[in-house]
């Protein structure tokens, strides 16, 4: 027996497809421009495909400073997500597990600091940089980052998804805390960690603000501050094809990471709405 669509089903189907269009297209035209010369790039009416694809735009984009840019940017990016991840869910683990004096006030300050921007602690952050002698290093891009309230908040609430009846016995049977972690909690939020590696990656690798203040030179520029030093500089017409270039350079490691994470982004925010 066959089965009957329904008219509801075609319409949200056509409505997927014209949402998923509308968001693809701009990368589409971002990187199908890189491998366009200046005068196809800018051409009217537009070409949808590049007919006589080049190369020319890379070669111009890959230089030794462009790649130390890159380089600097996936570092400080990967760094940053590594060192969140096992901060946050240690911190996460300890204020949803443990019981000690102040730890509902602790996690409280934690929430209150989500809603701090960074606009705010920048002169204090600022001044401590300086003091300690990190300007323009990569502790300067990395350490400030590495508190994330917001990774803390988000690893405890996976955390509480912990049956207490597993720690337990693990204890019983001899285990210590960081066994314990390990062997037992761990496995259990690693969806969690899945999800606060994307959005702490991208929000690394996208920290044009920060990056701005606390580097200086052009060999600890980023990647972001890189492409739009290229764009400053070219005072009377902007190189278009070299600049898409530039910018698909820019996005395929927050691809990347999104691919290689998104079954566990796909768990942590099925978890998260399950729970809610």
């Amino acid at each position: 027996m066959k089965r009957k669509i329904s008219i509801f089903k075609i319409v949200s189907m056509i409505i997927l497809i014209g949402l998923t269009i509308f968001f693809i297209f701009p990368f589409y035209w971002i990187a199908s421009g890189s491998f366009k010369l200046q005068d196809v790039a800018i051409s009217i009416p537009p070409e949808w495909w590049p007919t006589s694809p080049v190369l020319t735009n890379y070669e111009k984009l890959f230089t030794p400073l462009t790649l130390r840019w890159f380089f600097n940017s996936v570092f400080i990016s990967v760094a940053t997500t590594f060192l969140v991840c096992l901060t946050s869910s240690l911190a996460g683990y300890a204020l949803a597990k443990k019981k000690f004096p102040g730890v509902n006030v602790i996690f409280m300050i934690f929430v209150a600091a989500m809603a701090l921007p960074k606009q705010v602690i920048l002169i204090p952050l600022l001044n401590l940089i300086t003091e300690f002698g990190m300007m323009n290093t990569y502790y300067a891009l990395i350490l400030p980052a590495v508190g994330w309230p917001f990774g803390v908040f988000l690893m405890r609430q996976f955390s509480q998804s912990i049956p207490k009846e597993l720690l337990e016995s693990a204890r019983i049977d001899g285990c210590g805390e960081v066994r314990t972690f390990l062997s037992i909690a761990l496995p259990i939020i690693k969806p969690g960690i899945g999800a606060l590696a994307i959005f702490t990656f991208i929000a690394s690798w996208n920290d044009y603000f920060s990056q701005l203040i606390f580097s200086n030179t052009p060999d600890m520029s980023t990647l972001p501050l890189g492409l739009a030093a290229l764009a400053q500089g070219q005072e009377f017409s902007n190189d278009y094809g070299l600049l898409m270039a530039g910018a698909t350079l820019a996005s395929l490691p927050m691809i990347l990471i999104f691919i290689c994470f998104q079954n566990y982004f796909t768990q942590g925010v099925t978890l998260g709405a399950v729970k809610g």
